[in-house]
């Protein structure tokens, strides 16, 4: 059973760092594209920040590039999201997510990938 959990985030003020962290189970961690997420109140969920856990390519939204970084740890099976710079409009609650690929571009939309943690939400202050 796949199973994705996400753990770290919290409330900070602008300008602030968190760190994200999801713990993936159930699969061969290197067969994946994990992505994260992000759903504010009202708007659509979107995609912040992806790696291809095959050939390590890695995908970031404009909104997000120079302030957050995607990593991963394969001995754990855990792929992170260090979030610096943090601003209000970062508030949110982050998914991560999961999807077999088989070569080709980095899935960036929500509805690319079938399997989802619970989600964790990040609160930035003004």
């Amino acid at each position: 059973e796949v199973q994705l959990v996400e753990s770290g985030g919290g409330l900070v003020q602008a300008g602030g760092s968190l760190r994200l962290s999801c713990a993936a189970s159930g699969f061969t961690f290197d067969d994946y594209v994990i992505g994260w997420f992000r759903q504010a109140p009202e708007k659509e969920r979107e995609g912040v920040s992806c790696i291809n856990k095959r050939d390590g390519n890695t995908y970031y939204a404009d909104s997000v590039k120079g302030r957050f970084t995607i990593s991963s740890d394969n001995a754990k099976n855990t792929v992170y999201l260090q979030m610096n710079s943090l601003k209000p409009e970062d508030t949110a609650v982050y998914y991560c997510a999961a999807v077999r690929i088989f070569g080709g571009r980095i899935p960036t939309r929500p509805n690319s990938y079938p399997y989802w943690g619970q989600g964790t939400q990040v609160t930035v202050s003004s």
